[in-house]
């Protein structure tokens, strides 16, 4: 072989298909790994001592709120310092494109309050990710929120006939353009008053494409059980394969429920291809919602638009600030805000990120002033407390969660793996100090144990810091027919 520009020298291997680590060598040519063994007799440009290190596949962040991160802040220092070297943006049905409508609905997500950042048309999104050149790889859902508001004049009803018609034209344009699905967040305001035929119908627009349909359920706490066969029944209609988003159980009367809601997931996907992903975290974060604010143990407020000096405070300690208002009544004097809510149990936590099946996501939200600490530190907690700590999962079935899965799941070819002729997304990490060093109090710090993070073949992170590299690219959709198999 001709002489390649870079090698990583005497690292452990764990190549993200799920088998054992063995030591090897990982030569890079361009952005493509192009040799992987013993590489003793072969020099090459740049040379790196990995011995004592662990070489994996780049980790494939496959939930996240990232669409405007990528543009904003394009050495996306929160992702590459775990690590990440691929975000799946426009979960939970919401997107920067596309967005048509001239106003901003109340329900909006917070992530389309810059009117710069909303694009007509998903292909002018992928053109601002080509321009703007971040520095990780991003796979584009539609968000079918983003649709209905576009779409229809009320929200608060299900769509029409002629509405899903032009709903389904803008996803058409979208997937023509490169998204690789569409997600829905029907918990949501803005989308909670559409059916399961609504949904189908709109997803059916992706049967010939083999589009993925991501689904933040309608109920994650006390219909968990039935809003996941709701979602099984939107992709059997459409004809497409689901991800369900954040599996949980919420809520301290639904504790112990995913010891039901994970044999249901295992018999759907004996018919039907279906994944699912998880954060490693008890608590979750999204906007500060009045009627779930007493679901929680805990609230603990991220950003608050009106009062920013109620930012990184927890909401009882403002209700009583606020002449002791109750929970409700504090939401609503506040909103437009941000939460955490503390709200499920460690033992349902586990027993997901345990699953063979399940994948990794961050979740994380970027725009918040004091983020939930899983912006910064979802993977290396997986690979230090859960994998070498607690020994939930070992660490080739971690890596594996975080790459050969998801780029199996979400179609992304020639991703996730440490094999010639891949893309060379490449971390290298010591699987003795890896973990996460982001907290609730201090919850921006990059993770301990990352020693590089390497993307299309460029370095993106070393010694602690970015490198200024920004080789990322926006992965379209490609035929797979290989996607997200069931059984």
């Amino acid at each position: 072989m001709s002489r390649p520009d870079l090698i990583l020298r005497g690292g452990e291997v764990i190549d993200g298909s799920g088998g054992p680590r063995r030591r090897a060598d990982v030569a890079v040519t361009g952005d493509r790994i192009t040799a992987v063994g013993d590489l003793g007799a072969l020099g090459a440009d740049s040379e790196i001592d990995c011995t004592g290190l662990v070489v994996t596949p780049g980790f494939i962040d496959v939930h996240t709120h990232d669409d405007r991160y990528l543009l904003e802040e394009p050495l996306m220092p929160a992702k590459a310092s775990q690590g990440v070297t691929t975000v799946v943006v426009g979960n939970c049905g919401s997107s920067l494109a596309p967005y048509t409508r001239p106003d901003l609905p109340k329900t909006a997500s917070a992530m389309l309050d810059d009117p710069r950042w909303r694009f007509p048309t998903a292909g002018q999104y992928f053109e601002a990710l080509d321009a703007g050149r971040p520095a990780l790889n991003a796979a584009v859902l539609v968000g079918h929120r983003s649709l209905r508001f576009n779409c229809m004049d009320d929200l608060e009803r299900p769509a029409t006939a002629a509405e899903i018609t032009l709903m389904r034209s803008q996803l058409r344009e979208a997937l023509d353009a490169g998204a690789i699905g569409m997600s829905t967040g029907l918990f949501y305001p803005g989308a909670q008053k559409a059916t399961t035929e609504e949904v189908a119908e709109i997803a059916s627009e992706m049967r010939a494409d083999d589009g993925v349909y991501t689904a933040h359920i309608r109920d994650e706490g006390d219909r968990l059980l039935e809003s996941i066969e709701e979602a099984a029944e939107i992709g059997r209609r459409a004809g497409v394969q689901v991800i369900l988003s954040h599996h949980k159980a919420a809520g301290r009367t639904n504790f112990g429920k995913t010891a039901q809601s994970l044999p249901l997931i295992d018999k759907l996907r004996k018919s039907q291809r279906l994944g699912f992903d998880v954060y490693p975290y008890v608590a979750s974060s999204t906007a500060l919602l009045p009627g779930i604010v007493d679901r929680a143990e805990r609230v603990h407020i991220t950003w608050c638009k009106g009062r920013p000096e109620f930012a990184n405070r927890d909401l009882d300690e403002v209700a009583r600030e606020l002449g002791g208002l109750s929970r409700a009544e504090t939401a609503k004097a506040v909103i437009p805000a941000g939460a955490i809510y503390f709200t499920m149990d460690e033992a349902d936590v586990s027993r997901v990120v345990a699953h063979p099946q399940s994948m990794i996501g961050s979740d994380g939200i970027p725009w918040d002033a004091f983020p939930h600490p899983r912006l910064w530190g979802t993977f290396p907690r997986v690979l230090g407390r859960y994998a070498r700590d607690r020994g939930l999962l070992s660490l080739e079935s971690a890596v594996h969660k975080m790459t050969g899965l998801p780029a199996g799941e979400f179609g992304l070819k020639d991703r996730g793996l440490v094999r010639e002729g891949a893309f060379a997304d490449l971390v290298v990490f010591d699987a003795g100090t890896v973990g996460d060093s982001a907290t609730f109090e201090a919850p921006k710090q990059p993770a301990a144990g990352i020693a590089r993070v390497m993307v299309n073949g460029e370095t993106i992170w070393s010694d602690g810091a970015s490198t200024g590299a920004r080789p990322g690219r926006p992965l379209r959709l490609q035929t797979a027919t290989t996607r997200g198999t069931a059984g």
